[in-house]
């Protein structure tokens, strides 16, 4: 457990699979946001970002997706690892799941591959492989309104995975979400990452949520957002209720919970 250092490294001997090099994020309005901000994340690494309400975390998304730019600094994504596969770089599942309640589950999965204007038939046989990913094979005829909170997630999960990305980037996916179904989508959510080798930049305000699903957890300050401190979560695999109830767990949540303290302090001097 160490303080942030920007040539701290990814740990994958594969490369980078994303980069933001000293990356500011100024609005309109002359607010700060971000930075200047470095951050490394190796190929099919998961990685969570932590800090209080309004350090940039998000902002630190919508960057690396190209849904903003920044005001000065670069944002590099590897090319592809597998030069052949055609579809979106990038998958983003927002905190809230923003389905579209006139049409189905599968329509809804299908709204990105329809968008991008892939045939009908080259289109089926990937949602159904997204909805089985995510456990909603038998769901796909229902409505929105029939659904859980958990299972609404789930499908705004396989409409990201529909389009087959390398990098999944997720904005506080289970923050609305009681304790008991917030667990299980995180083992899912794990289980998904081991088999689809995906590179996962997760965003949450949970200690508990980052140390049970990271390989590394990364502090950041109070806006502008920088980072300030990175612990890699050494365990053994698949991490599961044993690991949630063990000692290590406990020291780990222990560190990233006292990293904060200076930014949520700082937050609220704002």
């Amino acid at each position: 457990m160490q303080a942030f250092s920007p040539n701290s490294s990814d740990g994958s001997a594969s490369g980078f699979a994303v980069e933001l090099s000293d990356v500011t994020k100024i609005y309109e309005s002359g607010v700060m946001a971000l930075g200047p901000l470095d951050l490394r994340v190796g190929r099919g690494e998961f990685v969570s970002l932590l800090g209080p309400s309004g350090c940039g975390k998000s902002t630190a998304l919508r960057l690396i997706a190209g849904l903003t730019a920044p005001t000065a600094g670069r944002v590099a994504l590897a090319p592809r690892a597998d030069a052949a596969l055609s579809g979106h770089r990038i998958g983003f599942v927002f905190q809230e799941p923003t389905l579209m309640p006139w049409t189905s589950v599968r329509d809804n999965v299908a709204l990105p591959l329809k968008l991008a204007g892939v045939a009908s038939a080259e289109a089926r046989p990937r949602i159904e492989e997204a909805l089985a990913q995510v456990g909603l094979a038998d769901f796909a005829d229902r409505y929105p309104r029939e659904l859980s909170g958990g299972m609404k997630m789930r499908v705004s999960l396989a409409r990201a995975l529909v389009t087959r990305p390398e990098i999944l980037l997720m904005d506080e996916p289970f923050a609305a979400l009681d304790e008991i179904t917030r667990f299980r989508l995180n083992d899912d959510l794990l289980a998904l990452w081991r088999s689809l080798r995906m590179t996962v930049i997760f965003v949450t305000h949970s200690v508990f949520e980052s140390v049970y699903l990271s390989q590394r957890v990364l502090v950041m300050t109070a806006r502008p957002g920088r980072l300030s401190f990175e612990t890699r979560v050494e365990s053994d695999e698949p991490r599961n209720r044993a690991f949630r109830t063990s000692l290590a767990y406990t020291d780990y949540c222990r560190a990233v919970s006292e990293a904060l303290a200076p930014a949520y302090a700082g937050a609220l001097s704002l």
